[in-house]
């Protein structure tokens, strides 16, 4: 009883701290002529509701895709068909067609905020809490031990992932839906490390279907799925492969019932597909921040190469990155493997991959979330560089404040919930297999001092500099 009421508590924090962003400014605040993703937003409810559904992705008179057209996949499209149902019962105003573009309303903004706290409340907050409470990467990890205020380690890791602030900022601030995706993602490695690979892949079709940039993450369900009923160092079994014959089917027929509208002739397919990948708008769309705006400095590639030779290049660089990690994961599927894999594997196609956005860290952050517990100083400062990484979309949308006050607040928890965070899990075991071992070092953190001095066999010396 008292851990649920802990992790209510916990929850209830977590949405606090994302209402406070929502007073915030957001993308394209009183910013003519397009206002920014707020009103792409808005403006995908008003296309969706007014609109026929064969019409949300080909340029006509009611649809200019100059102005904030659709580019993601169906099941985006379908959430903000409901959101666009539930703003015209409130206010008609909110979805007007033609009339309704650069909205700023107070009871406006109230609504949209609201609606990006309920997919946190619906969908990522319970994806996290599910993945923390049943699955445990590393079998040395400690989740029950009590830490600090009563509280459990695994209750202060939930923590530390719900108040990440890069996907706060993105989602609150700036405004984006990036947490229903992601939650989907996350609930998708949850179910497939429980060995429910088919629950697992129909959630990650489904987050698949609402932002293409989950083919971040592809790969190594791929590569897992597959090492795990197509094992390369053990016989093949029937029964294995039925199973990978029932997720085969069950792949095809999600992406088949969610994309169904758009399956009606080859036109409608075709404008989608140039939507969710337009070639054409060249490499450095907007802000980019990966390693071909890096090289663009000295060395010119729209000069020197067309947009569909730079796609090439960049899908045969993205493949050589990512498939030594793939090709491990499948030798050695194991639970702690797979995480790894999709942080690498998110990793190299941040930074190697067509059309970049800051936002895009977002889908390397998560994982590295989950890996926290199993190794929590590297995962810690990633976490802080990648929130460091979207500070110019961050100044761009003047939410500099909530940046700093965030990412402050995020730095001293993590430090005061980990204070042996620097002292490496890997030497203390290496201590503890030695008979006599000496150890070094400078330390004000004395519960690491006492952790090492309770085992007898480890001699304790302490310099004072």
């Amino acid at each position: 009883m008292q851990g649920t009421i802990q992790i209510v508590l916990i929850c209830l924090f977590a949405l606090l701290l994302r209402w406070c962003i929502t007073y915030h400014s957001h993308s394209g605040q009183g910013k003519p002529p397009m206002f920014g993703d707020y009103e792409a937003q808005r403006h995908w409810q008003e296309i969706t509701l007014n609109i026929p559904i064969e019409k949300w992705y080909t340029n006509t008179t009611d649809n200019d895709l100059q102005y904030w057209g659709l580019d993601y996949p169906p099941l985006t499209a379908y959430h903000s068909f409901v959101l666009g149902v539930i703003a015209n019962k409130i206010n008609s105003s909110y979805v007007k067609l033609h009339e309704s573009r650069g909205l700023s309303s107070e009871g406006h903004k109230y609504f949209m905020r609201l609606s990006v706290l309920c997919v946190d409340i619906l969908v990522y907050v319970p994806s996290i809490l599910y993945f923390m409470l049943t699955n445990r990467i590393s079998e040395n990890f400690k989740t029950e031990e009590v830490c600090i205020f009563g509280l459990k380690r695994k209750h202060i890791n939930i923590v530390i992932i719900l108040i990440y602030p890069g996907l706060i900022l993105i989602d609150h601030g700036h405004f984006q839906y990036n947490s229903l995706s992601l939650g989907l993602f996350v609930s998708a490695v949850t179910f497939m490390l429980q060995d429910s690979f088919i629950t697992g892949s129909i959630l990650f079709t489904a987050a698949l279907s609402y932002k293409q940039m989950e083919l971040y993450h592809a790969l190594p369900i791929f590569f897992y799925i597959l090492g795990k009923h197509l094992p390369a160092r053990k016989q093949f079994s029937s029964f294995n492969l039925l199973m990978l014959l029932c997720i085969s089917i069950t792949v095809i027929l999600t992406f088949f019932i969610i994309w169904l509208p758009f399956l009606k002739d080859a036109e409608t397919f075709i404008n989608v597909i140039f939507r969710l990948f337009p070639v054409a708008r060249g490499v450095f769309e907007d802000k980019v921040a990966n390693i071909w705006c890096t090289l663009n400095v000295v060395y010119k590639l729209q000069n020197a190469f067309a947009n569909k030779e730079l796609a090439k290049i960049c899908l045969a660089v993205t493949t050589l990155a990512v498939l030594p990690s793939c090709i491990n994961l499948y030798l050695n599927p194991q639970k702690g493997r797979f995480i790894i894999s999709l942080i690498n594997c998110a990793l190299a196609f941040f930074l190697f991959s067509f059309q970049v956005h800051e936002k895009s860290i977002l889908l390397v952050a998560i994982p590295v979330l989950l890996y926290f517990q199993n190794d929590p100083l590297p995962s810690f400062w990633f976490l802080i560089i990648s929130h460091f990484s979207m500070l110019p979309l961050f100044i761009k949308d003047d939410l500099y404040m909530a940046y700093c006050i965030t990412l402050i607040f995020y730095f001293f928890f993590v430090s005061w919930a980990f204070p042996d965070m620097v002292i490496n899990n890997e030497l203390l075991n290496n201590v503890n297999s030695r008979k006599n071992t000496v150890i070094i070092f400078v330390t004000s953190q004395k519960k690491v001092v006492e952790k090492i001095r309770s085992d007898k066999k480890v001699v304790f010396t302490k310099l004072k500099l």
